[in-house]
């Protein structure tokens, strides 16, 4: 063998090291929620209240603004999410840093909110929080509903709802003696929010004007290393935890959602069972009645089932793309096609259903929380026999999944990021 032949071979099992290490821990068990567990995540507190365009104190109102990077409208929205997760204490880490772009150097700040800081590792639930810049007025004036204003409101509803929960557990972890005796170390997993900054193209998407925050996040997170001595407060695992980049479990990236009749695709093979407990949890709500609102019957269900051809599409570019070109498994969230006001001056709160993004907080609410094993009063208090029905039913739902008709769109058809083979 070669001398260049050998640095090929270490490379390649060095790559296959890193990505081994960052999804190693393969799929997770959801614990299924009772009927009247989700019926109390559906209620408390009251999830058209943060979402709400025409609440002015709605987190989305408060985000609904023009937002380009490096201007006073996106330091305004970045204090309010900072603001909102520092009452309900969590974590902040505000990852400033300046970026060249076709109108010269700008400066972009990600938020990363953590619950627990110290645990070993994390869930992301991600979305950016800038919109798009545009040189000339009325343009200039773009709001991004759903890309993504609403992504970032649903997110913060999240952490609203689940800090509870999430609080009683840090406290349960904080009272261990023995909190790692659990064999796999789950319950030690934390939730952990990043609004990225400069999602957005300033002229034409391309490999550098693109994905700025989450560009500059994923190296930076691939080159930090862990260790005992550096990271004290840090509950390390029986592993080997390299960087800050292999102790996230998922990336679950939102965009483009808000607008009514969306339809998410499985985008990649490493997250299609993740993608089905999300079809689940929105299948449980369903039959609970929990999508009943205002008036509203039947509903048809957001997701193109795997089994119906909505699978391992993968091939918009968002920002995800630096941490899966990394190892990091994602489950990206994002309405294919695009909703029709996308990039224009239309995708303003008239752009965005009530009940639609009301329907997304109660899927992402239940989803986050059985991903967390997160279990409310009501569930906690399930005899076996009670518990033993309600998997069966949950195991029932998800082999007989709500088939997605996908229609045909007869207006023009958008020009998407494509995201080129590697």
């Amino acid at each position: 063998m070669s001398f260049k032949s050998l640095l090929v071979c270490l490379l390649v099992l060095s790559l296959s090291e890193v990505v081994r290490s960052v999804s190693r821990l393969g799929k997770r068990d959801f614990e299924r929620l009772s009927a009247e567990a989700i019926e109390e995540l559906a209620a408390h507190p009251d999830p058209v209240r943060n979402i709400d365009p025409s609440n002015p104190s709605s987190h989305l109102s408060k985000i609904l603004i023009p937002r380009p990077p490096d201007t006073e409208n996106n330091t305004i929205v970045r204090e309010y999410i900072v603001s909102t997760l520092k009452d309900l204490n969590w974590h902040i880490e505000e990852d400033s840093f300046n970026g060249t772009t076709p109108y010269g150097v700008k400066r972009f700040t990600n938020v990363i909110a953590t619950k627990d800081p110290a645990a070993s590792r994390r869930v992301i639930l991600a979305a950016h929080f800038d919109s798009k810049f545009f040189s000339n007025y009325p343009d200039s004036q773009f709001v991004g509903a759903t890309d993504s204003a609403a992504p970032c409101a649903f997110m913060l509803d999240v952490a609203e709802t689940l800090n509870p929960l999430l609080e009683d557990r840090l406290e349960r972890l904080r009272d261990s003696e023995d909190d790692d005796d659990d064999g796999d170390d789950l319950s030690d997993t934390t939730l952990q929010l990043v609004f990225f900054d400069g999602e957005e193209a300033f002229k034409d998407w391309t490999a550098t004007d693109s994905i700025y925050g989450a560009r500059h996040l994923a190296e930076k997170w691939a080159s930090t290393y862990i260790t005992s001595e550096t990271h004290t407060k840090r509950r390390l695992t029986r592993w080997s935890q390299d960087t800050e980049l292999s102790t996230i479990e998922h990336l679950i990236l939102l965009d483009l959602l808000g607008a009514p009749n969306p339809l998410i695709q499985s985008s990649y093979i490493d997250t299609a069972w993740l993608f089905d407990e999300m079809i689940s949890a929105e299948q449980r709500l369903m039959s609970s009645g929990a999508f009943d609102f205002q008036g509203e019957g039947s509903v048809r269900s957001f997701f193109i089932s795997r089994t119906d051809g909505g699978h391992f599409w993968g091939r918009v570019e968002d920002d995800h793309v630096p941490f899966l070109q990394r190892g990091v498994d994602v489950l990206h969230v994002i309405a294919t096609p695009f909703p029709k006001v996308w990039h224009t001056l239309a995708d303003d709160a008239s752009a965005l259903d009530i009940p639609t993004m009301r329907r997304w907080v109660l899927i992402l609410r239940v989803f986050m929380s059985e991903y967390l094993g997160l279990i409310p009063e009501s569930n906690q208090r399930r005899s076996p026999v009670q518990k033993a029905t309600d998997d069966l039913v949950s195991a029932f739902l998800r082999t007989s999944q709500l088939r997605s008709r996908c229609t045909s769109s007869t207006g023009t058809r958008r020009q998407y990021r494509v995201q080129t083979q590697g």
